[in-house]
């Protein structure tokens, strides 16, 4: 049995560390590198950076990060934000990342998870799923730009079309429990594992202990995301971990 993942996640915006609400009120948290150091210095089993501002400078500001964090971190590392190429993919890659996340550029250019799994092997290439739930409550649909277009696709569809283009991993957030700490949304992480045979990582909701447990033993998630719980130190990546081998799951102690 595949031990579970726990994974930390760091929002940057031009070289630092942020915390907000949706991306608003952004408040200076610290230095990545120094960031993703003690994480994986406390057991995280890999790290996700999002770039949250992609533009050129924002690009050639997470390029020093990524080569600084890779000096010292050797945990994978994912690296998300504005990937729109194949020389985008292979830029991040190149500085040290060990994957890329794609979200609605993979929505836009489909091609993009083909080309990238091809050059890059599928292994490097994530593809980022954001869902709500239909006001029908018939399923999910696909959102961007931080939930505010709806693009109509439905999540499970898009899921199985992205593992059939060559993505080797599903990081799948609701936009209905982002931020609600009432933990994972249950259904929809199900869904999309029950729908494909790569990787998912349940990402939106964490807000205690027993979210983990829940996520592990409801569906067939491979890794759960979380980002403030672990950076407002309400948790430790240690406490989640002991407290997981007590129910049972099998984690990298």
């Amino acid at each position: 049995m595949l031990t579970k993942r726990i994974i930390p996640c760091l929002d940057v915006n031009m070289g630092r560390v942020v915390k907000g609400i949706n991306f608003v009120n952004l408040k200076d948290v610290g230095d990545p590198v120094e960031i993703a150091d003690f994480y994986n210095q406390e057991g995280a089993d890999e790290i996700v950076f999002l770039d949250i501002t992609a533009t050129h400078e924002g690009r050639k500001s997470m390029v020093d990060v990524i080569e600084r964090t890779a000096d010292k971190v050797f945990i994978p590392l994912t690296v998300g934000g504005g990937i729109r190429t194949v020389e985008d993919i292979k830029e991040i890659l190149r500085a040290g990342a060990d994957k890329v996340s794609i979200n609605s550029s993979a929505i836009r250019n489909p091609e993009l998870i083909t080309e990238g799994a091809k050059i890059f092997g599928n292994q490097c290439i994530v593809v980022a799923i954001d869902g709500r739930l239909r006001e029908d409550k018939s399923g999910w649909n696909v959102v961007i730009n931080g939930g505010r277009i709806d693009t109509g696709l439905d999540a499970v569809e898009w899921a199985k079309k992205a593992e059939s283009l060559g993505a080797g991993e599903i990081l799948l957030t609701s936009m209905d429990a982002d931020g609600t700490k009432n933990g994972y949304d249950i259904p929809l992480t199900k869904a999309i594992c029950d729908a494909v045979n790569i990787p998912v990582i349940a990402s939106g909701g964490c807000g205690k202990l027993q979210d983990f447990s829940e996520v592990f033993k409801d569906t067939t998630a491979d890794a759960a995301l979380v980002a403030s719980l672990f950076h407002y130190k309400e948790l430790t990546v240690k406490e989640v971990k002991d407290y997981l081998k007590d129910e049972n799951i099998e984690v990298r102690l």
